[in-house]
């Protein structure tokens, strides 16, 4: 059991490494600002933090509706990918002669950038959200795959024996000892995704869409409203963040031991 004095010491570095991280963010905030006010530097060159600030505000509700747009699109895009993905590793693990054909191939598509894709995916699926769903999904699907086949293979072969010798069969097996073993993986390759998730759909919708934050930056920049385009590009990255901090919440409730 831990006591007092042990929990108060993980405290301290935590709430030191926040108030760190804060202190550079206000830092390179200050900095922007002071360099774009005091170069008078153009919007298209760099806008000042409070220009992208006003434009946020005064847009918000475009900027949100857009934001809930993308979000839907990556975050199905994202649980289709992972069910894949895990799906494809646990396939190799419960019949291991899939493995010659099932990785190469996985390997050869993802060989080829996901947006190179996106010209065939939106003309199969159409610029709707069917389109950004299949490219979200490709995307994240071979991270986790992979993450979750090394998982599912580093378990020590001595307990597999020790398993099989009771009885156990493959699917014990991976229940039992596989899936807890490869979880960390797992969740670490979820966690990689799910940055990779937005930049996807937001690409994608720029290249066509019918809403979105992608769509919003591709209609400002032939506006030639690059405030807006900055606004845009914060808006998501204030997305990406919470969805990273929500998987990794996710996986520290989930995998306790680690």
């Amino acid at each position: 059991m831990s006591s007092a004095p042990e929990m108060v010491g993980t405290a301290r570095p935590r709430s030191l490494t926040l108030q760190r991280g804060m202190l550079g963010i206000v830092l390179f905030v200050l900095a922007w600002e002071g360099i774009a006010r005091g170069f008078h530097l153009p919007a298209y060159t760099l806008p000042a933090v409070s220009d992208i600030l006003a434009s946020i505000y005064a847009k918000r509700a475009v900027l949100l509706t857009a934001a809930g747009f993308t979000l839907t699109e990556a975050l199905v895009g994202y649980v289709l990918g992972a069910l894949i993905g895990i799906g494809l590793a646990i396939v190799i693990t419960l019949i291991p002669p899939t493995r010659t054909v099932l990785l190469p191939a996985a390997t050869a598509i993802n060989s080829v950038p996901v947006v190179a894709y996106s010209p065939l995916i939106l003309l199969w699926f159409g610029i709707g959200m069917g389109s950004k769903f299949v490219m979200v999904a490709l995307a994240v699907s071979f991270t986790v795959f992979l993450s979750a086949l090394a998982g599912f293979d580093r378990v020590d072969r001595r307990s597999v024996d020790l398993l099989r010798s009771f009885g156990a069969g493959r699917l014990a097996i991976l229940w039992r000892l596989r899936l807890p073993t490869a979880l960390p993986l797992i969740a670490a390759g979820l966690r990689v995704s799910t940055v990779r998730s937005l930049i996807v759909a937001i690409v994608t919708e720029m290249l066509g869409a019918y809403g979105g934050l992608g769509w919003v930056i591709y209609q400002a920049v032939l506006q030639i409203d690059f405030v807006q385009v900055w606004g845009a590009i914060f808006v998501a990255s204030a997305a990406s963040l919470a969805f990273f901090g929500l998987i990794g919440f996710a996986e520290k409730r989930i995998i306790f031991w680690k």
